[in-house]
């Protein structure tokens, strides 16, 4: 594998089957909050995200949110309106750390699980660093931080070959 790969690229969280992910032999989730499952211009979730995060619990997944953000307090708000009980915020991905300490606070090994970001730098290869599958989704809005915007340039040439699912 390579370290910028993920295993899928999709348009956004509600497009992935729970029910696939469950039968891949996946049992935990690692969710990034900003642009993945929060747009970065919003402060809530969309209703099809919540409904997803819904589906997921049903189908018995573990859930976590891992973000990179520093503002603790947006981040545990965040995960529990969605339900999430696990998060982790300022998680200096694509440092693996906070995401092997999430597969141990969830009681899943790395292979079991897999991670759901917007990043290509930072999601997917801490997720690879990691030993854990990625999935990288768009970002859910054009609006980033000034140094994200930066990395989506090198990221839109990094995935202009890789078919995005719609």
């Amino acid at each position: 594998m390579r370290l910028f790969s993920p295993c899928r690229y999709v348009a956004s969280v509600p497009l992935l089957d729970p029910a696939e992910l469950w039968a891949q032999g996946k049992r935990a989730l690692l969710v990034d909050r900003d642009n993945t499952l929060v747009p970065r211009d919003a402060s809530r979730a969309p209703e099809d995200v919540k409904a997803w995060l819904d589906s997921a619990r049903d189908h018995g997944f573990a859930l976590c949110m891992i973000s990179n953000n520093w503002h603790r307090a947006e981040v545990a708000q965040s995960a529990a309106e969605l339900g999430i009980d696990s998060f982790i915020a300022f998680a200096c991905k694509p440092l693996p750390c906070a995401l092997r300490s999430a597969c141990k606070k969830l009681g899943v090994a790395p292979r079991d699980t897999v991670l759901i970001g917007d990043q290509l730098y930072t999601d997917v290869w801490s997720a690879n660093f990691a030993g854990i599958d990625s999935i990288l989704v768009r970002p859910q809005t054009s609006v980033d931080l000034w140094y994200t915007q930066v990395f989506r340039v090198f990221e839109r040439r990094a995935l202009r070959d890789l078919p995005c699912e719609e």
